[in-house]
């Protein structure tokens, strides 16, 4: 079984020091990566900035990026010959419009930005997703959790939408601990206790590999 993960940030430049990023670690990604190779899957991750180690399992692969658009042109390379698609990556919305070839230097009491939209990797990747292949999102919300998480699940074609709530203490970013919702395209709603994210991953992993037709559970 193969499985395409992203993990952690990206950065989004604005000149060559500095960036428009966000707090993810990849720590879940990464989990995600060692849970589906010690499982028995081949494993792609493609994995933002993070201060982690490339996993040591030689039956991951580590790709490094920086940007978003670094990480799609990584992401649509292996996805068509992967099984299971996880899209745990924190992807910067938006970038510079222009990214100055020097540093950007004082002036004036205000700076103002232009931003332009990114590409959505896992919405471009779900409009060519074969019945097969099983595609997993994530959803880090602070309002109406659900009702996002299920638009999310089906406007970017996923089987299984990962929640997040920034209202759960413990969970998100920053934290060694997780607290999720597995929300299912067939209406199936399961939640968790707060708990280590590598535990968190064994858990979703479990639930992705129940659903796979030729189960590799």
């Amino acid at each position: 079984m193969r499985v395409l993960i992203t993990a952690g940030p990206t950065y989004e430049p604005l000149d060559p020091v500095r960036f428009i990023g966000n707090h993810s670690t990849g720590k879940m990604g990464y989990a995600l990566a060692e849970t589906f190779a010690a499982r028995g899957a081949e494993v792609t991750l493609i994995s933002g900035p993070t201060n982690l180690p490339d996993p040591a399992s030689p039956a991951i692969r580590t790709v490094r990026v920086q940007t978003a658009q670094e990480m799609y042109q990584a992401a649509v390379a292996v996805a068509p010959a992967a099984d299971v698609w996880v899209f745990a990556a924190a992807v910067a919305d938006y970038r510079p419009a222009q990214v100055a070839e020097q540093k950007i230097k004082k002036a004036g009491d205000t700076l103002t930005l232009e931003l332009v939209k990114n590409v959505d990797i896992a919405a471009e990747l779900g409009k060519s997703k074969r019945p097969e292949q099983f595609s997993v999102g994530f959803a880090l919300e602070t309002e109406n959790e659900q009702a996002h998480a299920l638009d999310k699940l089906r406007r970017k074609n996923f089987d299984m939408v990962v929640l997040n709530s920034l209202r759960d203490a413990g969970a998100g970013f920053r934290h060694d601990t997780n607290k999720i919702t597995l929300l299912e395209a067939d209406g199936r709603i399961a939640t968790f206790d707060l708990k280590a994210k590598a535990e968190v991953a064994r858990d979703i992993v479990q639930a992705v590999l129940s659903r796979l037709p030729h189960s590799h559970a």
